[in-house]
């Protein structure tokens, strides 16, 4: 039986359908999964995503795109494939992708997180036959707090900051990243002052319905005591430009799963690490492919080799696309996936096992 999606130099293809998911080189027909940078490019010729994510692709990509959109759940047919689209929880508009076609079921499922996030729909699980992974910290090291214990260390951060009259600049991805900081900040502590490229996005969240607090770009700013005390949402290359110098004295954090290995805001030079990611940790990672139900799993960008490895281990057919996503040059700055690797070195399975995970068996093998 042919497989639902196949490897091209373009991208993920769907042979029945004559179609790509997420394509990285031009194509005429794409299936988007989300916005971030690395799975939706310019020049497709035409564009299916989420209708949650038009504005976001929009802004992104340019408002003249061929964008056709689909709610939730809600299914079309294109070349006898049956297609739909269910939540992913990685971004505003993210999603997976359900193919079935001659009794297959086969689920792309993007960048994804499991993790509870107020500015995007909760991920949902997807019964399938092949599931198609991302990895990203495909790795036992990271684990990830409760949302509550991280914003009140950022909250305490930005207010200790404040009462000595230096600003608090935290760097972080303007798509996503940015917005879930906002939804989760106590915004009665100071003004909120953001870079243009994090209020362009903003600007299509609240079009989306999504509530978020008030934020100020540098030319809002009559009174310079504001930048005194203001948390400052930024990119991390505005840390290298003249904008950043008009707010003095500042001290500066990052916000990234990153920041989970020892030794990432030391190596990048910040003042705190934040570690917040828009990605499933482990434990997440493992639930999500647990709950699909999936026989067969493909793993793609990030730790690769690991979780395949790890995957076998609990009796799935597991293999490996070599994609082009997750090439972000934002978090490339604060660790690669080599360094992780070499942190964890080849004991991740082992951590894995000793770590008492809820592992991820093959349907109808026995649980260990």
């Amino acid at each position: 039986m042919q497989d639902l999606i196949v490897q091209r130099p373009e991208g993920l293809y769907c042979p029945p359908g004559d179609f790509y998911i997420d394509p990285w080189r031009p194509v005429s027909r794409a299936v988007i999964t989300h916005a971030h940078a690395d799975h939706a490019r310019m020049g497709h010729g035409h564009y299916l995503a989420a209708a949650q994510a038009e504005g976001v692709l929009r802004s992104r990509l340019g408002q003249d795109i061929n964008l056709q959109t689909l709610d939730y759940g809600a299914p079309i047919t294109h070349n006898g494939v049956k297609l739909s689209l269910h939540p992913a929880g990685h971004v505003l508009g993210s999603s997976q992708v359900r193919l079935q076609h001659d009794a297959q079921t086969w689920v792309a499922s993007g960048d994804y997180k499991v993790a509870p996030d107020m500015t995007c729909t909760p991920f949902e699980p997807v019964r399938c036959d092949v599931f198609i992974t991302e990895s990203t910290f495909g790795l036992p090291i990271y684990r990830w707090r409760p949302d509550a214990e991280l914003f009140a260390d950022i909250n305490a951060w930005w207010a200790a900051n404040a009462a000595v009259g230096r600003a608090s600049v935290l760097m972080c991805y303007s798509f996503g990243k940015a917005q879930r900081i906002l939804s989760g900040v106590d915004a009665s502590i100071a003004p909120i002052v953001v870079h243009s490229a994090v209020q362009a996005l903003n600007a299509a969240y609240r079009d989306a319905g999504i509530k978020l607090p008030e934020t100020l770009m540098v030319s809002d700013v009559t009174d310079p005591a504001v930048f005194k005390r203001a948390l400052v949402l930024c990119p991390p290359g505005a840390i290298a430009g003249p904008w950043i110098k008009r707010f003095g004295d500042f001290s500066h954090a990052f916000a990234s799963g990153w920041m989970q290995l020892r030794g990432a805001r030391r190596r990048g030079g910040y003042d705190k690490g934040f570690v917040l990611s828009d990605h499933a940790d482990w434990p997440g990672l493992m639930g999500a492919i647990g709950a699909t139900g999936a026989n067969r799993v493909i793993v793609t960008h990030g730790s690769v080799p690991v979780l395949v490895r790890y995957l076998t281990g609990q009796g799935l057919q597991a293999e490996a696309f070599d994609t082009e996503y997750g090439n972000d040059p934002m978090e490339e700055q604060i660790e690669s996936r080599q360094s992780a690797n070499e942190v964890i070195g080849s004991n991740a399975i082992q951590n894995a096992s000793d770590a008492n995970e809820p592992n991820v068996k093959a349907p109808g093998s026995p649980q260990s």
